[in-house]
């Protein structure tokens, strides 16, 4: 009877353990379900994150170079502009020729009308020539007789670089541009400052909006003047106090050819005389002779452009002291420099009698060569040496 009873009271509560082990059982089922569910969503999350992060990216790239595609086509826009103005010049002057060539015939009536041709163009050159005597100063009578003595002042920097002072101004602070490329100009207070050993640790820093091309800038009543880098013939006004580039224009048929075959750098020679703000550079049209413009520092506008007999092919640099150009010509392993060509843009200089100037007491070569007009002297930098050359004068004849 007793035995009986245990077993009425075994069974419900073997039935009552086992069904609790079983509503374990079942959440325990439940709960991994979950975290399986869950593991999921976390992967997918991760998932969608990185491809959130990979999609930034490729956007980042994406307007990086939409953006370097845009400034090439404004380059690109640059120079069409200048090339369509440059065919347009070329076409007028093939029109006049046509013009002229067609009035050319072998009737008497043509021969008139062909020597009141010439008459009318020899009285235009005539009128040209007092234009350009009024827009330069035709008081400037003296010219180049000789290189009579050299200054090496410091070695310092690359091999291709500038160095002046500004002719425009009553201070005596002394500028240093270094390397055919950059965009930091030195300023120091005087030439001593700029002797001294540790001279950089005393330079006032001058950081540019654009590079440099080259090595033929000029500074001139306190701006620099220089070729931008990457462009064609884009020459830049930049006030160096302000910091801020004042004006900007291209100069028509530069840029494609270096201004001298030893210095490949310079495509455009930027120079200064006791007219102001001169261009030189070579063109193919010219058969790579050397062109100089005259530009108007204020308006940045070209004001007359004369084509030279001077060659480009073996020239190192060239400057302008009185409305007249000297080219400086040497050999291409190095050695003495020499100015071989001589232009006078007022034809005041009988360039044929004019002996071969030799640079004194110096082998080697020279990436630039500046003329001071305010000290009359050449400020030149030869491999890494910055050099002043002085300079015997004599009266224009």
């Amino acid at each position: 009877m007793v035995v009986l009873q245990l077993r009425f009271l075994l069974v419900p509560l073997l039935t009552s353990i086992m069904g609790a082990a079983q509503y374990v059982m079942q959440d325990a089922a439940l709960m991994n379900y979950i975290d399986r569910r869950f593991l999921s969503l976390e992967k997918r999350l991760e998932k969608c994150n990185q491809d959130i992060l990979d999609y930034v990216e490729e956007f980042r790239d994406f307007s990086k170079m939409v953006l370097s595609r845009l400034a090439g086509l404004n380059n690109y826009k640059a120079e069409v502009k200048n090339e369509v103005e440059n065919l347009l010049t070329r076409i007028e002057r093939a029109q006049r020729d046509i013009d002229y060539f067609g009035s050319v015939t072998d009737s008497n009536t043509c021969i008139e009308v062909h020597e009141d041709l010439v008459k009318q163009q020899l009285f235009e050159e005539a009128e040209e020539k007092k234009k350009l005597k009024l827009m330069l100063n035709a008081s400037c009578d003296h010219m180049l007789a000789g290189i009579k003595s050299l200054k090496i002042v410091k070695k310092t920097g690359d091999k291709h670089g500038s160095w002046m002072k500004d002719p425009g101004k009553k201070h005596t602070k002394i500028y240093l541009l270094n390397g055919s490329v950059n965009n930091v100009i030195l300023e120091f207070a005087n030439i001593m400052t700029f002797m001294e050993s540790n001279h950089t640790l005393k330079a006032r820093r001058v950081t540019l909006p654009f590079p440099w091309e080259g090595t033929g800038h000029i500074i001139y009543q306190g701006f620099l003047f220089y070729h931008r880098y990457g462009s064609l013939n884009e020459i830049i006004k930049f006030n160096i106090q302000k910091r801020t580039i004042t004006d900007q224009m291209l100069l028509p048929g530069a840029g494609r050819i270096p201004a001298y075959q030893l210095s490949p750098s310079t495509k455009i020679d930027l120079a200064i005389d006791e007219q102001g703000l001169w261009a030189i550079h070579a063109e193919p049209e010219t058969g790579g002779n050397i062109v100089i413009t005259k530009i108007n520092h204020i308006t940045m506008a070209v004001e007359h452009t004369w084509d030279t007999s001077c060659k480009s092919k073996g020239a190192e640099a060239a400057f302008m002291a009185c409305n007249t150009l000297y080219v400086v010509y040497n050999f291409p392993s190095g050695g003495t420099s020499r100015i071989q060509c001589v232009y006078d843009v007022l034809d005041a200089v009988n360039t044929y009698e004019i002996p071969v100037l030799h640079f004194p007491k110096r082998q080697g070569s020279h990436s630039t060569i500046h003329y001071n007009p305010k000290e009359k002297q050449l400020f030149a930098w030869g491999d890494g040496s910055q050099i002043i050359y002085k300079l015997h004068t004599k009266q224009k004849v």
